[in-house]
């Protein structure tokens, strides 16, 4: 199956071309692009044509099949059977992971909305990582923010071999008397007393009165601290409810 937009990109290592020439079905070839970057030709033997489009290719083809003698006019059509030179990653939290075509101008959405979304798991915020220059350079995206505020100037137009990953979304952990202990999902602005609530709220023994935050500072080192409902959790804070004497 032919890649559509295949003509609104450059030409590049890994890509397979079906090359066909008017009125000349022995020069019918499908050919991959080395990583030299060149392909194998009939009559024209190794032809560079990574960083070319495709109907710059054309033309260079039928161009050497003229002046090589070969030919009175060469009419060459190009098709982009597996467009591999101009692709993207997408890794992490997301419902279909997986290397993905560039075709044309597509933006961080685009590449997302093409991996199915993100994954029940996945972060509101995600990673692009890039090469520019020489130098790796990674932008931090806030997904939600950037979507409340109607500002796509951060849905950045990607560039093949860009990576985006989806981090797995911020936790919070709480047990002692409360109906589920376990690990949830740390949502914006989350308050102790709504932790409790996404814990299915107290047992019979448990108090409202009585509840710490273990929580580990930037040292790594582990604080406990008396909690109050209207308190904000942080990521990885651990919430323990206590049982009441009375």
């Amino acid at each position: 199956m032919a890649t559509p937009f295949a003509a609104d990109v450059n030409l590049g290592p890994g890509d397979v071309l079906r090359i066909s020439v008017y009125g000349s079905p022995d020069l019918g070839v499908e050919t991959r692009v080395s990583e030299a970057g060149t392909i194998t030709f009939p009559l024209l033997g190794s032809v560079p044509v990574s960083g070319l489009s495709v109907p710059a290719a054309e033309r260079k083809l039928g161009g050497l099949l003229e002046s090589g003698g070969f030919l009175r006019k060469a009419q060459v059509n190009i098709l982009v059977t597996a467009l591999q030179s101009q692709q993207v990653s997408v890794l992490g939290q997301v419902n279909r992971p997986g290397r993905y075509p560039l075709e044309g101008k597509r933006s961080v959405m685009d590449l997302l909305a093409q991996a199915g979304g993100m994954g029940p798991e996945g972060s509101d915020t995600i990673s692009l990582i890039r090469k520019r220059d020489g130098t790796t350079v990674k932008e931090t995206i806030d997904i939600v923010e950037m979507v409340r505020n109607g500002d796509l100037n951060r849905d950045l137009e990607l560039m093949p071999n860009d990576v985006i990953y989806v981090e797995r979304a911020q936790r919070f952990y709480i047990y002692g008397e409360v109906q589920r202990p376990g690990t949830f999902r740390l949502e914006r602005g989350m308050t102790v007393l709504q932790a409790l609530a996404m814990g299915g709220g107290l047992t019979p023994r448990g108090t409202e009165r009585s509840m710490l935050i273990k929580r580990r500072d930037a040292s790594g080192k582990l604080q406990v601290l008396t909690a109050k409902h209207d308190d904000l959790l942080q990521t990885d804070d651990v919430v323990f409810v206590k049982e009441s004497w009375f």
